[in-house]
């Protein structure tokens, strides 16, 4: 008895505290956010960048799937990297800047091989966050096309 009013305690914390995941898929592009104090190291160039599609996303976070975990020889997750961010939302493309915290391979075979990125996001302008919020929150209808609005019956 008292284990199942532990559960729902937690699960009624949790619900409160962990920001609500949406699996909506849309395109983003990924590219690094170059860092101004390096010591003397290479930086990533600017133009490196990948393409690949959200998974799920909240108001703290998204998650986005990619066919390599890494761009050469720069990682996507770690060192506290800062990764800047497209997407390509229903009423136009939004930026904001995130932070990679953890990556998982997933597909069955080498060939098929790809990564699902869980990342913070740490910035985002006053009229982006506005978009996103209200993408996040508004529902597409059933049997409508998130990315282009169109039905897919016709």
């Amino acid at each position: 008895m008292i284990r199942k009013w532990a559960s729902l305690f937690t699960r009624s914390v949790n619900k409160r505290v962990v920001s609500r995941r949406r699996p909506l898929h849309v395109p983003i592009k990924i590219s690094f956010e170059p860092e101004t104090n390096t010591g003397g190291l290479r930086l990533p160039p600017a133009n490196l960048s990948t393409r690949g599609e959200t998974h799920d996303l909240s108001t703290s976070g998204i998650a986005f799937v990619v066919s390599s975990i890494r761009i050469e020889q720069y990682y996507l997750v770690g060192e506290g990297r800062t990764l800047n961010a497209e997407m390509t939302l229903p009423a136009g493309k939004i930026k904001m800047k995130m932070i990679g915290v953890r990556y998982e391979q997933i597909g069955e075979h080498v060939s098929t091989t790809q990564y699902l990125v869980g990342a913070s996001i740490t910035e985002m302008s006053d009229a982006d966050r506005e978009s996103y919020r209200e993408f996040l929150t508004t529902r597409p209808r059933k049997g409508r096309a998130l990315e282009f609005g169109v039905n897919k019956t016709s």
